[in-house]
């Protein structure tokens, strides 16, 4: 099995297929981290830590007068503080008399089949036959506070999972006031970080920083993992590339508000950690009672970025996603939001979805203004009721005459949002966040609910229950369209205010497992804004995230890289909309647009109504290309063949099937120039003996990725092309 326990030193080494996590309880009780990295075998590594006393690093009272010991320096697996550790801290409690200390010493394992599952928190999921656990109790040296360390090894996938729970077994109240999931100390400063920031419209571009003397911090305080941050970052080696180097993931499975970071300090190490974010966390923790963190997920790619991006997207795709639509192919859909904005009714919409089905698309999709008062953006959201101003008759008729032509339909919903021109707001001002004698803060002039209060969401869950099961839904877009502020709630008492933050992602979670759990044939896709909360708390309920509100082809070719690095191409919400570009206004072939969206879910964000019959021509060829690639893009293997940010003449992409007997390459000439000297594009993850037949040529795998495929000279800027790779 892959947990291992050496009793003599109390060495723990966790062994995946190709890499190897070891940590030690030392002499002392403290909890080192010894090494990540490439797979060793049968050999402790603690000859690597140095003890001895430094100055101005205090040193915990059991040393007596040694001074040889302290925590200031050691690599440790989960530091805390008070215990003389002047780094970032993974725990820090406040006690009854205001004081801030602990010191935490291994009191005890135990090693489990399988992985168990989180309380009221999304995990990735394994059984015994794929899974092992590793459980090690910490305990305070002074106090009866215990700290339960989980890790859990999914050896195919080269994966650890780690989670924290904090169980408070003294007889007085605790402040929690910080509290991550992952922590770990490497040694060496040679490090670069990658991080995945943006805005929204520009979400998840990926940033290469060296690490340095200090601290760098990414973070997210707005209720929301954000289109400005990713709780995801990888460490790596300077020489890492795409194929070359070892680099280490660290992804953390919540959808709220996060922080991480890579800390150098005085040692030359370079610690790395992320969980909750401390500026909206607070947490009473009573006696008897205990508290579970987020799960983070650690990938180790021994082979570059490309190895460890493909191991999550396996995963994630297999042990994170869940329901119906986890393996069944989904439907190829139309969504009216950028055709019609608010201004539609169901002659226009079935007029969208009839000409949508002659080409071969599978669903319409009502956007946003189909309930309540709801012609534009300032009013309606919470009186989930249909507009039969819009709507003649309601949403039944309209949906059996969408299904009467062969088309399944879906909608739009934003749950947790509030306007203050509302009939739910003018019965429930309370149910929003909102701080007592303040007038709010606004954001697309709406308020959120307040989903920590249980009334509010069974609330909703009548509301969305009653439309979902009034007429033949086969699809929801979940939204959320701002950031949080005024984080107050109303039947909280002060001293827990601090908990809203994270209850609210708590009662979020609740509802989307009530309402999937009741409509299991539903496909649920998320959003915010786009792309503002495209996290793997959200990949356990929605199998598909839209990626972004920018649906420009030439944007969209570093979004969706920049996403490649931790999330399957699955989950990718991407559609072909109208040109000029809604976002960007910049004009791109059809063809280009297709490719593109094909790297991702697939649909249409438009009205097909107003093309000519050659573009309708084409829509019907790239829906039946996606359908016959659909296994290859969604579980094939993914390669970034190009860095769409720094290569700004071309980008390319490839898909490879497991057997390796079928690829798809992607290629897209974002500029054109004179006179080009000749692209040639080394392809990956061929067999390098077998024969492929590709643009009427055979070639071997080795030709292919050794020496490469030149690329066509196509005409002009954003043109694309497709070229399929077989076995012979």
């Amino acid at each position: 099995m892959p947990i291992f326990f050496e009793p003599n030193d109390r060495v723990f080494t966790l062994r995946t297929d190709k890499t190897s996590y070891q940590l030690q309880a030392d002499a002392r009780g403290g909890l080192l981290h010894l090494y990540y990295g490439p797979a060793i075998d049968g050999c402790s590594l603690s000859h690597l830590v140095a003890f001895g006393g430094k100055s101005f690093s205090g040193c915990p009272s059991d040393v007596g007068t040694e001074r040889d010991y302290t925590f200031d320096t050691l690599p440790q697996e989960f530091p805390v503080w008070g215990n003389s550790d002047y780094r970032g801290t993974a725990l820090r409690v406040t006690w009854p008399n205001g004081g801030s200390s602990l010191d935490l010493r291994y009191d005890s394992h135990r090693i489990l089949p399988g992985k168990p599952g989180l309380p009221g928190l999304p995990a990735v999921y394994a059984d015994e036959s794929e899974a092992e656990t590793l459980e090690i109790t910490l305990k305070d040296r002074f106090a009866e506070v215990y700290v339960i360390l989980s890790y859990s090894v999914l050896p195919a996938f080269d994966a650890i999972t780690r989670s924290v729970r904090v169980e408070n077994r003294t007889g007085d109240a605790l402040k929690l006031d910080n509290l991550l999931s992952a922590s770990m100390d490497f040694a060496g400063t040679d490090w670069d970080l990658l991080t995945f920031g943006g805005r929204w419209a520009r979400e998840r571009n990926m940033t290469r920083t060296p690490v340095h003397n200090g601290k760098i911090v990414i973070s997210s305080n707005r209720g929301a993992s954000s289109h400005h941050q990713n709780p995801f970052l990888v460490l790596c080696e300077k020489s890492t590339t795409e194929d070359r180097g070892c680099c280490y993931g660290l992804s953390l499975v919540y959808s709220g508000s996060f922080t991480a970071f890579a800390e150098t300090d005085q040692m030359d190490q370079t610690r790395l950690a992320m969980g909750l974010n401390p500026e909206c966390f607070c947490w009473t923790l009573q006696p008897g009672e205990s508290f579970t963190a987020p799960e983070a997920v650690l990938i180790c790619g021994t082979e570059g970025f490309g190895s460890m991006s493909r191991q999550y997207h396996r995963l994630y795709r297999e042990h994170l996603c869940r329901g119906k639509y986890k393996h069944a192919r989904r439907p190829i859909l139309i969504n009216n939001w950028e055709a019609t904005y608010f201004r539609f009714d169901e002659e226009k919409l079935f007029a969208i979805a009839r000409q949508a089905h002659e080409l071969g698309v599978e669903m319409l999709v009502m956007d946003d203004g189909w309930f309540g008062k709801r012609d534009n953006d300032l009013s309606g959201l919470g009186d989930w009721f249909v507009n039969e101003k819009k709507l003649k008759g309601g949403l039944k008729p309209l949906v059996d005459r969408i299904n009467g032509i062969g088309m399944k339909f879906g909608i739009w919903f934003e749950p947790e949002m509030i306007s203050e021109d509302s009939d739910l707001y003018r019965a429930h001002p309370d149910w929003c966040l909102h701080l007592p004698g303040r007038e709010p803060l606004r954001n697309r002039y709406q308020l959120t609910l307040d989903m920590s209060r249980q009334d509010v969401r069974d609330y909703l869950f009548e509301r969305l229950s009653a439309i979902l099961g009034s007429a033949n839904i086969a699809y929801v877009k979940w939204d959320m369209n701002r950031s949080m502020m005024d984080v107050y709630s109303a039947v909280l008492p002060p001293e827990q205010q601090g908990e809203v933050y994270h209850r609210y992602i708590l009662g979020l979670y609740e509802l989307l497992e009530r309402i999937e759990t009741a409509f299991p044939d539903v496909l649920f896709e998320g959003c915010s804004g786009g792309g503002g909360r495209f996290d793997p708390g959200m990949l356990y309920y929605h199998p598909q995230i839209w990626c972004s509100d920018d649906s420009d082809a030439i944007e969209r070719l570093e979004i969706q890289y920049g996403t490649s690095f931790c999330y399957p191409v699955s989950a990718m919400g991407a559609h072909v909309s109208a040109v000029p570009n809604h976002q960007t206004g910049r004009v791109t072939p059809l063809n280009t647009r297709g490719i593109v969206a094909m790297s991702g879910t697939f649909g249409y964000e438009m009205d097909l109504n107003k093309m000519t019959d050659e573009e309708k021509e084409i829509v019907r060829q790239q829906i039946e290309t996606f359908k016959r690639y659909y296994d290859l893009i969604s579980y094939g293997d993914y390669y970034r063949l190009s860095n769409p940010a720094e290569n700004h003449r071309y980008a390319a992409w490839q898909f490879v099937s497991e057997d390796k007997k079928k690829a798809l390459l992607n290629y897209v000439q974002v500029l054109t120039t004179a006179n080009p000297a000749p692209v040639i594009i080394r392809l990956r993850g061929l067999d390098p003996a077998a024969s492929y037949s590709v643009n009427g040529m055979v070639l071997t795998g080795a030709a292919l990725m050794y020496a490469g495929l030149r690329m066509p000279e196509l005409p002009g800027d954003h043109q694309a092309i497709q070229i399929e790779i077989t076995a012979v």
